[in-house]
């Protein structure tokens, strides 16, 4: 491997990365100014051990398994993920969705652990361990995931660098700062993400379905700009659909619902929920992607069109995708 395809990887191991961390390091903080710093590091330290074992195990094992295969599952996985991500950075940027906001969580966190009673026991508060444990855990899933998909192609241990960077620049600046990182602009960030996730998504789908890149591994460069380009043009369009939705709507009088309880999760539940989530947000938009990729892998080989073509269809398809579903929950 060269620089051209390992800069990327880093780099999109590290935005990524660095999210998920900023949104766990939010959490632990509160906890450990409201309820002590022993025993939210204890519950982030098990997360992280439990984290580090998952990439032992589910790395090696990847290597296994043919490359074809793995790209193609895998590259299906990471546009399940990185589309998701993106459609969703889209709309908050859009105005559709609110923008998420780390100082107003660490508050709300704060709050929260202040009203529950402490429950301490002789060495571990288990309040601040299990929410500690938690947090980390949801997010670091999705860490793992990041880091396992971007290296499946061979490139893992730049992809955990990438990573690894990530969260010593979030421990440094947590311990530097020592508050929420609400400087950091995240949904920029996480539009950023979404557009490399899905240009490496669509490249390893492509890979795995045995179809040949103009230019080899610079033609993830050229997935970057078709993703950007197209998600900029989805802000200013879901901008102007949300606001004739929210006018149409201004002016029908809804009922008043009355809340309704939410049922408390366990914590085996509420991570194998995220885990779910982390795929299907837009459950039209999972289907989509899976139909469109099903389509190419059983249709193309009987398709003779140039391979530069196909790839130019199932790549444009996939931003269409994206476009549709953008546009409909603009509208919503």
């Amino acid at each position: 491997m060269n620089w051209t395809s390992i800069a990327p990887i880093v780099l999109a191991a590290f935005m990524a990365s660095m999210v998920e961390f900023v949104e766990a390091l939010t959490i632990v903080l509160a906890v450990g100014v409201v309820r002590g710093w022993r025993s939210a590091l204890l519950g982030t330290s098990a997360a992280l051990a439990v984290l580090l074992a998952l990439v032992a195990a589910l790395g090696p094992a990847l290597m296994r398994i043919p490359l074809q295969t793995v790209q193609l599952v895998v590259g299906t996985l990471l546009l399940l993920f990185g589309l998701r991500w993106l459609r969703k950075a889209v709309l908050r940027a859009a105005g559709v969705l609110a923008l998420h906001d780390e100082a107003k969580a660490f508050e709300e966190e704060t709050a929260a652990l202040r009203r529950q009673a402490c429950s301490v026991g002789p060495s571990i508060d288990t309040l601040a361990f299990t929410t500690s444990f938690k947090i980390v855990m949801l997010e670091g899933i999705e860490v793992v995931f990041i880091v396992i998909a971007i290296g499946a192609g061979g490139a893992l241990v730049p992809a955990i660098v990438g990573a690894g960077l990530a969260l010593l620049t979030v421990v440094v600046l947590g311990l530097f700062l020592h508050r929420p990182l609400a400087s950091v602009p995240e949904n920029t960030l996480k539009f950023g993400v979404g557009v490399l996730l899905a240009a490496f998504g669509t490249f390893w789908v492509g890979e795995g379905l045995s179809l040949e890149w103009p230019g080899e591994d610079w033609a993830v460069l050229a997935l970057i700009a078709l993703f950007l380009v197209v998600s900029l043009g989805l802000v200013a369009l879901c901008r102007r659909l949300g606001r004739t939705a929210a006018a149409r709507l201004a002016a029908i009088a809804a009922p008043k619902l009355a809340p309704t309880k939410v049922p408390k999760e366990s914590t085996l539940r509420l991570i194998a929920s995220e885990a779910i989530s982390l795929f299907i947000d837009d459950g039209w938009l999972a289907a989509g992607i899976v139909v469109w990729v099903a389509a190419i892998w059983f249709f193309g080989p009987a398709v003779a069109l140039p391979s530069a073509e196909k790839v130019a269809i199932l790549s444009i398809g996939l931003a269409a995708l994206l476009g549709i579903s953008a546009g409909r929950r603009a509208t919503r």
